[in-house]
């Protein structure tokens, strides 16, 4: 792709793992970035982050903005947005990329709403972000929605067949109560459970994100993609929120996993991918695609559409879960629909 250094790119868990080295890749080839931090602290730490990767201060000054954003708290993402909205600059790329898991704690969190905190971040926070800065979205020429979701949202996988699998029945948790325990409304609270079924949302919430797009004759591109296994060597990324339930238990899974087998991907090369997702134009022609990276062999990882499961291709499904999540939303801020 031609260099465009007006592209401005809008990412979600963009200081650490994957969306850490996306944002490497688009600094390198000067894109605009606004890139959500939840506090203050984080923002710095991204900063010296960034510093200690030889981008100059001038650079990083130049290009990003580090909006500081609690995507637990619904209010919090009001205020970004409507600041957001009052400026009125056009979003070319809108990368939902963060994701909490707290696999392993007994304990149930919540957000600042008394939300379930995994179905808060991961996807309640996502699609009030998208419905919020939509009209910034459709300025652009060339707009496009990432999301990160991962294989665990199918029952049939490997990872997904560890431990309870991903299902949300009829939605009975969410119809019932913004302060459901599980989705399904059935099972006791499980933290592996709510994340497999935080990334089942991800997944029915990009295709009716896409199937309300076409209704709205639009053309805007909705990728969802699975990274694949991506454990660091550092003690930063994706599992840094378990680890703390299970130090030892973690350690030996990524010796296995990463150092024995070699059935994992590394933050770089999965940053690498995401960036390409934002910014190929190759990926500008379907109007909604499912990724999966996928292990080629030991070591080695490839990129592949790949069809999703039975449960996130139930359409109606995935209209009622963004209904009942308007809902919930519309219950504590303001929304518009979409």
């Amino acid at each position: 792709m031609n260099h465009q250094p007006d592209i401005r790119i809008f990412i979600t868990g963009g200081t650490s793992g994957i969306g850490y080295q996306a944002v490497r890749n688009f600094l390198e080839k000067g894109y605009k970035l606004t890139l959500l931090c939840r506090n203050s602290s984080r923002v710095d730490s991204t900063i010296n982050l960034l510093r200690s990767d030889n981008f100059s201060l001038s650079k990083i000054d130049r290009l990003v903005s580090f909006p500081i954003v609690d995507l637990s708290n619904l209010n919090s993402i009001q205020e970004f947005t409507a600041n957001e909205l009052s400026k009125g600059s056009k979003i070319d790329r809108i990368i939902l990329n963060a994701g909490l898991q707290y696999t392993g704690s007994k304990l149930i969190r919540r957000s600042h709403q008394g939300i379930e905190l995994t179905f808060a971040v991961n996807h309640l926070s996502h699609q009030y972000l998208f419905q919020r800065l939509f009209p910034l979205l459709n300025k652009s020429e060339s707009p496009r929605v990432i999301i990160t979701a991962s294989e665990v949202h199918n029952p049939e996988s490997a990872g997904g067949q560890i431990g309870r699998r991903a299902g949300l029945c009829n939605l009975e948790g969410i119809k019932r109560s913004s302060s459901f325990e599980m989705i399904d409304g059935l099972s006791s609270f499980d933290a592996d459970k709510a994340y497999k079924d935080s990334k089942l949302c991800n997944v029915l919430f990009a295709k009716e994100l896409s199937r309300r797009i076409l209704k709205n004759n639009l053309h805007i591109p909705v990728l969802c993609w699975a990274p694949g296994l991506v454990i660091p060597l550092t003690k930063d990324g994706f599992f840094r929120h378990s680890r703390k339930y299970n130090e030892w238990g973690q350690v030996m899974f990524a010796f296995i996993a990463r150092d024995l087998f070699k059935i994992t991907e590394s933050p770089q090369n999965a940053g690498k991918i995401l960036y390409n997702l934002a910014t190929s134009d190759f990926y500008q022609k379907e109007l909604f695609l499912y990724l999966s990276n996928n292990i080629k062999t030991f070591g080695q990882m490839v990129l592949t559409k790949k069809a999703i499961s039975s449960e996130a291709n139930e359409d109606l499904k995935a209209e009622q879960l963004w209904d009942l999540s308007y809902k919930i939303i519309q219950e504590f801020v303001t929304i518009d629909p979409f």
